[in-house]
């Protein structure tokens, strides 16, 4: 009897290449489609009837999946996990903005919806195994690994970094083994209709609007002073919310007469006076910083130990490894840089590598150099 395996199917060609490159192998392939948001019904939740109803573009996704399911000939279905998607990962995203952070729903929206909700809603087709298609590998000849996938450019192990050993029992990840002209290609050879659709960028359920503008129908912006480290006001900001550490663009306080021109950055917040906290130069030393603290460390081996080992991190998507060290102190995760690095930023994940092999991973609570908290 073939093997069966449900496919999560979002109507980019990643997930379209995945699904047929399963029913080449000989699986029986189900695709299934997540509908994670809603404008309209997401009113329901703040109970705000002038909120931002605009058309999410998950309904030409859906149309997209439901032109290759055809195309490969298989079915597929839909489920909408809108409240789930809204409590379990919306929520904390905003949380995290609400606090100055800069959160990344992406890697909770794997933990929670796509190898959780998704995996449990897939039993009633009683699958052998669940599919994805993510740009990463897994291993299962001793225990389960989450390996790289082989385009270093496209690795996803980032985003998957807050799975468990558990969630990826009979996962596959079809593509993991390609690089991305490979998928192109594969795609355009198959004829799938998604073979030169534009990959999705940002967060998914915000579409083509301006994220801003997203933003502010969900939190208000309170408008504040944007000063240097030593007290000067410099201009005016349009919420802490808007800006991260590191951050260039979009602050409008270039070619200031008492200042020479090298560009500004955002260097810091100050909460408690709703200050942006600003310094001249790509690397303005308070930008650099040698440890951190994280909250929520998991990893995929739940019985394994990360501490006082030489592995390397990652401290945001497609960053360059960097060799850390992981160390506990009175129950609190501290990650020590061999090196100083740049714009470390709280709610940001911190992952963790031994070569190939993503460890798990953690989020950025704090950042200090050289001891000394610095004001992020």
């Amino acid at each position: 009897m073939k093997k069966r395996v449900v496919v999560g199917m979002s109507g980019g060609v990643d997930s379209s290449v995945a699904a047929y490159l399963l029913k080449r192998a000989g699986y029986e392939v189900i695709g299934l489609f997540m509908r994670n948001w809603d404008s309209v019904a997401n009113k329901d939740f703040l109970g705000n009837p002038d909120l931002d109803a605009s058309i999410c573009p998950q309904e030409q996704d859906f149309q997209d999946a439901k032109a290759v399911a055809e195309t490969i000939g298989i079915e597929i279905h839909r489920v909408d996990f809108i409240e789930e998607y809204w409590n379990d990962v919306f929520t904390y995203f905003l949380d995290e903005y609400r606090k100055g952070r800069t959160p990344n729903p992406d890697i909770l929206c794997n933990k929670y919806i796509k190898f959780d909700a998704f995996q449990k809603h897939a039993e009633q087709f009683s699958p052998d195994f669940i599919a994805m298609g993510h740009f990463a590998r897994l291993d299962k000849t001793d225990k389960i690994r989450m390996l790289r996938g082989v385009d270093s450019n496209k690795d996803q192990t980032y985003f998957l970094s807050q799975l468990k050993r558990d969630q990826l029992e009979r996962v596959l990840f079809p593509i993991g083994e390609y690089t991305k002209k490979d998928v192109r290609r594969i795609a355009s050879e198959a004829q799938l209709p998604t073979a030169k659709k534009k990959d999705s960028t940002g967060i998914c359920f915000i579409g083509e609007r301006a994220f801003n503008d997203f933003l502010r129908n969900y939190l208000p912006a309170q408008s504040g002073k944007i000063k240097t480290k030593e007290g000067d006001v410099l201009g005016e900001h349009h919420g802490l919310m808007h800006y991260t550490i590191g951050q260039r663009k979009g602050l409008g306080i270039g070619g200031l007469r008492d200042y020479d021109n090298e560009p500004w950055f955002v260097i810091g917040k100050d909460l408690s006076t709703n200050t942006l906290i600003v310094g001249q130069g790509y690397h303005h030393e308070d930008l650099y910083s040698t440890s951190c603290t994280l909250e929520d460390v998991s990893t995929v081996q739940p019985d394994e130990s990360l501490e006082n080992r030489e592995l390397t991190a990652k401290f945001r998507y497609r960053q360059q490894d960097k060799a850390v060290r992981l160390k506990q102190k009175d129950g609190v995760y501290h990650v020590e840089f061999e090196s100083p690095i740049r714009a470390v930023t709280p709610g940001q994940a911190c992952v963790f590598y031994d070569g190939e092999e993503c460890l798990g991973g953690g989020f950025i609570d704090k950042v200090y150099k050289n001891g000394k908290r610095l004001p992020y």
